[in-house]
């Protein structure tokens, strides 16, 4: 099998506890007439004793290579990152559902990451992100060496800030993307502002009805998203919202609460108090933290990396509620 590559020193892969570990494996969807390369890395559920890797620029992180993937016919769980962000933004997150038996795909959006921001907030990223979680489906499923491991049947998404309104239009949201949209033609949005200069997206949002259940994470934009545009997402959603007394940042709590209240079927709401946006990030190193102040800093006295044992718990128990037990089928 390939190896991991460590060379990627982007992998901020901190937090897996030493009694715990997540294999990891290089994914890599190829170019294609449906749109570019996507770079992914696979966590999957691993026996082996971790061990601490090097992965250069002074970041370390407890983990196997390639380790030999337990279970059979494994659920699977997708996760798109926010604006601007990458396949290691919430690595714990993935470890820890890794951990649990599912395995889990974080990828690269390839236009709107930290090191490709070409479409980041434009209108091609509101149809293209969509497509990027489909094309990786069809590939973990198809293409990919170790599809055989993966039950078609047990498919879950997790999706933070950009990658919330990524979820909601993979799972069947309908964004109005048009000129004249009330609250577009007074944004700031870059993709506000290509609509009202009369651009048009590049195609149709597409949805794929093999996803069973989502995790959204205080969704962006939400403009796009009135109640009749949202109708047909009916599976079941966990939704998680940072706290709008942090709104001193312009992001936290602005937006999960009006997309729960337009959902035809309510999600299991969780509003997390003293939570900032940023808090659902992984925890940060103090590298991370002297780089990437506003990111890696909470709210006084709230602790992510306790919220996060918490957060992770219900992650798990949510996705095995609609998505069953690894072994069960």
């Amino acid at each position: 099998m390939r190896r991991f590559p460590l060379a990627l020193s982007a992998l901020l892969l901190l937090g897996l506890s030493a009694a715990q570990a997540a294999g990891l494996r290089a994914f890599d969807v190829p170019a294609g007439r449906d749109g570019p390369a996507i770079r992914g890395v696979v966590w999957s559920p691993c026996a082996e004793t971790p061990h601490e890797i090097d992965a250069r620029g002074g970041r370390t992180f407890f983990g196997v290579n390639d380790c030999p993937i337990v279970g059979a016919k494994l659920p699977l769980i997708v996760i798109s990152h926010g604006r601007r962000g990458w396949l290691g933004g919430h690595h714990d997150t993935a470890a820890a559902l890794a951990d649990a038996g599912f395995m889990v795909l974080t990828i690269n959006h390839p236009t709107d990451t930290e090191r490709d921001t070409s479409a980041t907030d434009s209108l091609a990223v509101t149809v293209e992100r969509p497509a990027d979680i489909k094309r990786a489906i069809d590939y973990a499923l198809g293409g990919w060496p170790d599809a055989a491991y993966i039950d078609a049947g047990r498919i879950g998404l997790y999706g933070f800030s950009w990658g919330g309104y990524t979820g909601l239009a993979a799972i069947g949201g309908e964004p109005d993307l048009r000129k004249g949209l009330p609250n577009c033609q007074t944004s700031s949005l870059r993709a506000c502002k290509e609509l009202e200069a009369g651009e048009k997206p590049s195609g149709p949002v597409v949805h794929d009805p093999r996803i069973k259940a989502a995790i959204i994470v205080d969704p962006f934009p939400v403009l796009f998203f009135a109640a009749d545009n949202l109708k047909a997402v009916t599976i079941p959603i966990q939704m998680w919202s940072s706290d709008p007394a942090q709104n001193g940042d312009g992001l936290s709590g602005c937006c999960a609460a009006a997309i729960n209240d337009r959902l035809p079927s309510k999600p299991e709401f969780h509003l997390v108090k003293d939570a900032k946006h940023f808090s659902f990030l992984a925890t940060c190193t103090p590298e991370e933290t002297a780089k990437m102040a506003a990111i890696c800093t909470d709210a006084p006295g709230f602790d992510r990396v306790a919220f996060h044992q918490r957060f992770h718990a219900a992650a798990v128990a949510f996705f095995r509620t609609h998505l069953g037990e690894a072994g069960t089928r």
